[in-house]
């Protein structure tokens, strides 16, 4: 199916589609809102629901024969999914946690997933009104404050210095040991799909994610990074793919711009092939 769509075309419309929910988050975040939380404890607030309820409606006006996951929908069985070869995926507000600290560091993320693969891929940065985007075979490309496009590329060549970027939220032992073993590394914190971004413009070498994420969290992010030279891949460094199994969490995973080192080496050994 992917043949028969207009990459770019659609790539464009979402990219006005991710900024007519970010203004809608904008409006939230600068008043007074509620905030709930859902089952799986994660926070959840009006911001979340304007953000999906404005995609949704959108998506459904511009593409009414591809269906619509988002982080906020109702989650079909994988029995139904599974009949999906081509379906947009969204988060509306990636990093809720950060929108509600109120620190900037949240986006709106659209990815359509064909065949399994990301091969489109929008984030917008309400606050600072920043969009990256790539399409497959398209190249990625940043606009800042409405600006004109820019392509970007990960940097192909790791320096004596890692660069490494991390979850401002999520933390773990098995991080530190492998930033250990790295030696001469950077840990910057950032939270929501940004992290992807720095990979993706060539201002950070690696993105390790010890962690469970949701599919919604990274398609877009994995989108932008593989057009702009990058690689997301499972701990093993194979292929990470969408829509595969009933759960849709991702296993853990490494984002970089260097193929030519083997970034799984560094791992704590405790992760086995089993775990991997």
């Amino acid at each position: 199916m992917s043949e028969s769509l207009n990459l770019e075309y659609l790539c464009n419309q979402c990219i006005e589609i991710a900024r007519q929910a970010g203004a809608r988050i904008l409006e939230i975040y600068n008043s007074d809102y509620a905030i709930e939380e859902k089952d799986d404890k994660s926070p959840l607030t009006d911001a979340d629901i304007a953000a999906h309820r404005t995609i949704i409606k959108a998506l459904a006006a511009l593409t009414p024969d591809i269906p619509v996951l988002s982080e906020e929908s109702i989650k079909p069985s994988f029995e139904a999914r599974q009949q999906w070869q081509t379906y947009w995926l969204v988060d509306p507000l990636d990093g809720t946690k950060e929108f509600i600290k109120r620190n900037g560091e949240f986006t709106v993320n659209i990815a359509l997933i064909n065949n399994h693969k990301s091969i489109i891929g929008i984030i917008h940065v309400p606050v600072l009104n920043i969009d990256y985007y790539g399409w497959k075979d398209g190249g990625s490309f940043k606009i800042e404050h409405g600006k004109e496009p820019k392509a970007i590329q990960v940097r192909k060549q790791a320096g004596d210095k890692l660069i490494v970027v991390s979850s401002r939220s999520h933390s773990s032992e098995q991080l530190q040991t492998y930033m250990k073993n790295l030696g001469n590394a950077e840990l910057l914190n950032m939270g929501s799909s940004l992290k992807f971004c720095l990979i993706a413009e060539g201002q950070a070498d690696l993105y390790p994610r010890i962690g469970f994420t949701s599919e919604w969290d990274t398609a877009a992010a994995h989108c932008i990074v593989e057009q702009a030279g990058g690689y997301m891949t499972k701990l093993d460094m194979s292929e990470l793919d969408y829509n595969t199994k009933d759960s849709l969490l991702n296993p853990f995973f490494l984002v970089f711009g260097d193929n030519s080192r083997d970034w799984s080496a560094y791992l704590p050994s405790k992760f086995n092939q089993r775990q991997l």
